[in-house]
């Protein structure tokens, strides 16, 4: 009788810092382990090129989550080889439908299984993984980009045609703004599309309005009083508390008067984080100036972006690009396809929402802008559908409404 050919290690990478998980795995001699404890140090480890055979990643993990570093994995890496298994200190429903509708491999609730066991199942989804990626590849989530030829050729000639027939207009603005108020006439920021860049406006407040913006977006957000934030509560107990042997499953924080383990506490900061509202839209702003309501209330702020029609950098129509701050909330989560249609002067939010009502939801803007990148994702971009919203943005330019 042959005897059985002997199996290489495991090439495993575990990324937490729970010490008993630790101790189980490096205790098992077919596995050859890597330990990282954040997910700055996953990626900056899987990002030079280490390939590992399996992944188990704690749920919650400092600097992130797992269903985060798994998307990262897969769509930012295209690391498509290794076996993502997600481990959770406790049973909970969600958990499970949110991994698997990731296309998570696989969730372990500690504590793990026995060594025998436990290799046993990542070799099973080793297999499976090399099978499912020699037999049905994996497709770029992100394929290039390539903007409609006949929306780009209406961006040139459109934008191009209304600076020069507007340029009487456009130093009339210049002249006032600068006599009001001494400054720049132009306002640039960085603001992000498909991509960031820098985007043009008519100044519209007086010098440093930046820097009371946090102050005025706590009291006044319009889209704060639409979304229902939520409050860390230090007195919760941890779940893990409820273990017989009543050991935390993770390091303790001290707060205050409090003691909370650092598994419990990231995922309280997660919702909190998730609960604030992505958009930012102060009604009346004090600190706009007489010209800047003139330009805001006729949307002539605006008319500078029509150099980033020009550059490329916006279409006529298309999604608002976003400052940085905002749109770093929304690429953690599904929100986040809206920055697959380009930045656009106008869109569909504008159109449907901003002339009729003034006002709207985080969620409702979110699901506009999502409604209208599914044309590029889906390849179904119309460009007389595109005419169809700047024939519809025409009674929207004179708002109602001072924002």
């Amino acid at each position: 009788m042959k005897d059985k050919p002997i199996e290489d290690p495991v090439n495993l990478v575990y990324i937490g810092r729970d010490p008993q998980v630790v101790q189980t795995l490096d205790g098992i001699h077919e596995v050859q382990l890597t330990v990282l404890e954040n997910a700055l140090a996953a990626m900056t480890f899987l990002s030079s090129g280490q390939t590992p055979d399996v992944i188990i990643c704690d749920r919650i993990i400092p600097g992130g989550d797992a269903i985060e570093v798994h998307s990262l994995l897969r769509d930012t890496l295209h690391l498509n080889k290794p076996s993502f298994i997600l481990v959770a200190p406790e049973y909970k429903e969600d958990i499970f439908k949110l991994a698997f509708g990731e296309r998570v491999d696989d969730v372990f609730i500690l504590p793990l299984p026995d060594s025998k066991s436990l290799v046993s199942r990542m070799r099973f989804l080793m297999h499976f993984r090399q099978q499912y990626s020699t037999q049905h590849p994996i497709k770029d989530c992100c394929p290039e980009y390539r903007m409609p030829v006949s929306k780009r050729l209406f961006d040139i000639v459109a934008a191009s045609s209304a600076l020069i027939m507007l340029s009487p207009l456009l130093v009339t603005i210049m002249m006032a703004i600068w006599l009001e108020s001494r400054g720049k006439i132009y306002y640039t920021s960085k603001r992000v599309g498909r991509k960031p860049f820098k985007f043009y406006k008519f100044r519209s407040m007086h010098q440093g309005a930046d820097v009371e913006l946090k102050k005025l977006a706590k009291a006044k957000n319009q889209y704060k009083s639409k979304t229902k934030a939520l409050n860390m509560d230090f007195s919760t107990p941890c779940p893990c508390a409820q273990k017989p042997d009543f050991q935390y499953c993770s390091p303790v924080l001290h707060i205050g008067s409090h003691q909370i383990c650092d598994v419990w506490y990231n995922e309280q900061k997660t919702s909190v984080e998730k609960s604030k509202p992505q958009f930012i839209k102060i009604p009346d702003d004090p600190r706009v100036t007489r010209v800047g309501k003139l330009i805001r209330k006729t949307s002539i702020d605006e008319l500078p972006q029509l150099i980033n029609v020009i550059k490329g950098d916006m279409s006529i129509v298309g999604n608002r690009p976003l400052p940085v701050y905002e749109a770093e909330k929304l690429t953690s989560d599904q929100m986040a396809k809206r920055f697959l249609a380009p930045a656009g002067l106008t869109g569909l939010w504008q159109v449907e929402k901003r002339g009729r009502k003034g006002t709207m939801s985080d969620d409702e803007r979110k699901q506009l802008d999502n409604q209208y990148a599914a044309l590029f994702i889906e390849n179904k971009y119309s460009f007389w559908y595109d005419m169809k919203l700047i024939l519809k943005t025409i009674p929207v330019l004179i708002q109602k409404e001072s924002v």
